[in-house]
């Protein structure tokens, strides 16, 4: 299912498309569904070989409204003992692992971080599944991000193995988006109602 917020998005460019999916996100009244609470299903797409086992380490955005929920995902890993790595957000990427909702503080844009050791960008090399915000996405891997480029910086540091998940709502993925040759592809989209 294709959005209908831009007829044409590789003309519309990235800005204006940002715009109007962020409006469109900013009317939804429902959060995302139990979807993203399924983290044996995720661990699945990080470890096709051993489905069974989950994975030890996930990196996983910490979200805010109006993206999709990754908070249920977020605790549902950490009490299977999963490590789990959240951004320290800064004008380079940096990650630092999650020990609970005590140990969280208000960054930028009031997004929360963790209070514990921040381990750089290279700690990003240990994730085996890599769970990446966006605003709208293709069936190719094509990402439109928020305009910083801080995923893109990130995931230079991923290991090669590792499976890069966007997560986006209903109607937000694209046959086509603007691209920058910067611009890092993902190996998968999950969708929300």
């Amino acid at each position: 299912m294709t959005m209908d917020l831009a007829p044409d998005a590789s003309l519309a460019g990235k800005d204006a498309l940002r715009a109007s999916i962020l409006a469109k996100r900013q009317s939804r009244v429902a959060q995302a569904p139990d979807l993203f609470r399924d983290f044996q299903t995720l661990s699945g797409l990080a470890n096709p070989a051993a489905a069974s086992q989950p994975s030890q380490v996930w990196a996983i955005y910490a979200s805010v409204p109006p993206e999709p929920d990754t908070w249920p995902l977020i605790t549902a890993a950490y009490e299977a003992g999963i490590d789990v790595l959240l951004p320290v957000l800064g004008s380079q990427p940096n990650w630092a692992r999650y020990a609970g909702p005590d140990q969280l503080r208000a960054s930028w844009r009031g997004i929360l971080e963790p209070t514990t050791p921040a381990l750089g960008p290279e700690a990003l090399r240990a994730a085996d599944l890599i769970i990446v915000s966006g605003l709208a996405g293709t069936p190719q891997g094509d990402r439109l991000g928020t305009g910083g480029g801080w995923y893109d910086r990130a995931l230079a540091w991923a290991s090669p193995q590792a499976q890069k998940v966007l997560l986006l709502y209903e109607g937000e993925i694209f046959d086509e988006l603007p691209t920058d040759p910067w611009d890092v592809r993902v190996d998968s989209i999950a969708t929300a109602g």
